[in-house]
């Protein structure tokens, strides 16, 4: 009877697991299915007089460390100056406002036409700074570059062609990773990221479902923006949240795959952990807000509503695998290992572990030439690594089907000055991972004793996931003597004389609620 108790639930959730891997093995067949969709379509060379008016949007909060590398790249871009605004909309507490004021000042003394906006409040946080921005904005298009983006020269000339067709809203570039080699850590991120960008986005553009703007490193047909009811705060992930709604009213997404824009990856795990956190709870806050009205929506292909299904929840696959870890010691000491309940048990983990996922990360890794080998070595860190954030992401799961918004933590990014930047991400000691962890080494033990050795190495797995992200939050705790960055500090008023009559500048500006207009 014991061995019942045990074995439903975990191969019920082995099941659930195995279920989110066929559907990345299933958005790997839709990529070779529509591979002939993929190819954008040609640059068209237009006239400069004809180029559409683009507002290039710069939100920023607390950036000194890259807010000059940004506003200096940004101000390069080839795009006819008469026809080419930037916005830097700084919500700022520290002296990045100084900063960011007098390096706009160089760029317009270089007739650049750059302006500074800064808010005396976060009200609705990024999507707060956007929508204000909106409506100060001259452009017809809006492009967005968080703080870390480096946009290359070119960037404006390869996308703004798509907008020829009326019907397109929003054009999505690829993300490069400036510090891809920087550790473990960064290599990891990168090769989650290239699976995002270099399959499920051109997947789902390519078999024509929704897919997202990501938040940077795109732009937007302002049209597109109001009809889809405009920038909301009521969740973490406003750029998912639009993009839906968006093409719930009926504009069509361009993902440009050839397109990349480097940014930097956190090198710490608390702005790693930071970052995860809120990506998830958003996702899942945005699944709660718009996913019935997805589904509710008959004139859309059925595959197109499925395929929002998993786009919105894969983030639940953290909770199973907390449960997986926690099931996997007791499971491996009442289920005999000759029993062929087990070895279908210990098969379905090796298949929901590695099968699809190796497939679904090399071919990232060859759309983009790199090595297949790059991937291979790297997977097993990425496995190890995403049980070992399962316990703080279940969390943010938890709270993205029960809380409001909550507060949006920015990633804090260090930029070329030195080697540590002046911020950090402050998350809680990772005391569940310790305790998994320690049932995680358990597991090996007895997968061991008992003869359970296909299960072996995944327990190991476990127990490097839970023990490399415990020891490495609490080096990075004890070691690091940093100001954490607080997304609802309020900043003091600006002494100095206000810049707010200058042309370029506007201060003390608030933010209308787009959320309740």
């Amino acid at each position: 009877m014991a061995t019942y108790l045990i074995a439903v639930p975990y191969l019920s959730v082995l099941l659930a697991l195995v279920f989110y891997g066929l559907h990345r093995s299933h958005l790997v067949w839709l990529l070779w299915k529509h591979r002939e969709s993929l190819p954008p379509a040609a640059p068209r060379n237009i006239p400069d007089h004809e180029l559409p008016y683009v507002t290039v949007q710069l939100p920023l909060f607390n950036e000194p460390d890259v807010l000059e590398r940004l506003l200096e790249t940004v101000a390069k871009i080839d795009y006819p100056a008469d026809r080419f605004e930037i916005q830097v909309l700084d919500d700022s507490t520290d002296d990045s406002r100084e900063l960011a004021r007098a390096k706009v000042i160089e760029l317009r003394n270089r007739g650049v036409d750059a302006v500074y906006i800064h808010r005396h409040d976060r009200v609705g946080f990024k999507a707060g700074a956007l929508d204000h921005g909106l409506k100060l904005a001259k452009g017809e298009l809006i492009a967005v570059f968080d703080a870390d983006f480096l946009p290359q020269p070119a960037f404006l000339r390869t996308v703004v062609h798509h907008f020829a067709d009326p019907k397109v809203g929003c054009v999505q570039a690829r993300w490069g990773h400036l510090n891809r080699e920087a550790s473990i850590l960064t290599r990891v991120q990168a090769l989650m990221l290239d699976g995002h960008h270099m399959v499920e986005n051109r997947a789902r553009f390519a078999a024509g479902h929704f897919f997202n703007f990501s938040g940077t490193g795109g732009i937007w047909r302002r049209e597109a923006i109001g009809a889809a009811g405009g920038w909301q705060h009521d969740t973490l992930t406003e750029d998912l949240d639009l993009s839906y709604r968006a093409q719930l009213a009926g504009w069509k997404f361009v993902y440009r795959e050839d397109h990349v824009t480097p940014a930097e990856l956190p090198e710490e795990m608390e702005a790693f952990r930071a970052q995860q956190f809120r990506w998830a709870k958003g996702t899942v806050q945005t699944a709660r807000k718009l996913l019935g009205r997805v589904w509710a929506r008959r004139d859309l292909p059925v595959g197109v509503r499925l395929e929002a299904v998993f786009h919105m929840t894969p983030h639940f696959a953290y909770p199973l695998m907390v449960m997986l870890a926690v099931l996997l010691l007791p499971m491996l000491l009442v289920m005999p290992a000759s029993s062929p309940i087990g070895l279908v048990l210990d098969l379905s983990l090796m298949f929901a572990s590695t099968g699809s996922l190796l497939t679904f990360y090399v071919v990232a890794e060859r759309s983009q030439g790199r090595s297949a080998w790059g991937a291979l070595r790297r997977l097993p860190w990425l496995l190890a690594i995403g049980s070992g954030m399962s316990p703080w992401l279940t969390k943010a799961v938890w709270q993205g089907l029960t809380a409001e918004t909550g507060e949006f933590v920015r990633t804090p990014k260090k930029g070329d000055r030195a080697k540590q930047g002046r911020y950090r991400a402050r998350t809680s000691l990772p005391w569940v991972e310790m305790l998994i962890g320690l049932e995680s080494a358990a597991a090996v033990v007895a997968a061991i004793v008992t003869h359970h050795y296909i299960a072996a190495p995944f327990a190991m797995l476990f127990l490097m996931g839970f023990g490399y992200v415990s020891l490495t939050v609490t080096r990075e705790r004890l070691g690091l003597n940093l100001p954490a960055l607080s997304p609802v500090a309020q900043p003091e008023r600006i002494s100095e004389p206000s810049l707010g009559t200058m042309p370029g500048f506007e201060e003390g500006a608030r933010a209308t609620d787009s959320a309740a207009a």
